[in-house]
């Protein structure tokens, strides 16, 4: 079995394998091209003030000896866009849908964080300790018969969501 795309490590969710490396590589093109659908979940600290938009904040990598690495978002970086939309809000938190339109490390949680609403536990960009509110709900292949894979709620986000309206 072949991973045909990654999630960041404390990402929980969908995750698609490849059986033969034929099909892996046919899967990689079409997540590489854009055609493959990606749905995230998101409980966020704040919110926005609007209820959907666009983030187009290009990102590159950084690092320094006392954080490490990161990304950061910097006109000088690779292209990143994130179409965003707000599902619920309650008590100092939002649920938010994040569509990412291209797949760079980190995107969607530097992303929230430049919206100004990090993702609950995420040490790194702002969003305070704890398990990582960020799902990867749902992926969808052009293929024939389409293919969608739903990804269950874990644990971690099912009262947070609650609060949120979920």
């Amino acid at each position: 079995l072949g991973v045909v795309h990654r999630l960041d490590k404390p990402t929980s969710g969908a995750v698609l394998f490849a059986r033969t490396s034929k099909a892996a590589s046919r899967l990689s093109e079409q997540f590489r091209d854009g055609a493959v659908e990606k749905v995230y979940w998101a409980v966020v600290r704040g919110g926005s003030s609007g209820d959907a938009g666009v983030v187009e904040a290009p990102l590159r990598k950084v690092s320094s000896a006392a954080r490490g690495w990161r990304m950061e978002a910097h006109p000088a970086g690779d292209p990143a866009r994130t179409a965003w939309r707000v599902l619920g809000r309650g008590d100092g938190m939002a649920w938010l849908e994040l569509r990412p339109e291209t797949g760079r490390t980190h995107q969607l949680r530097v992303h929230c964080a430049a919206m100004g609403c990090p993702i609950l536990g995420d040490g790194m960009y702002g969003g305070g300790g704890g398990t990582l509110h960020l799902l990867a709900r749902e992926v969808a292949l052009p293929l024939a018969p389409a293919l969608r894979v739903t990804a269950e709620v874990p644990g971690h986000m099912r009262e947070a969501l609650r609060g949120c309206g979920g």
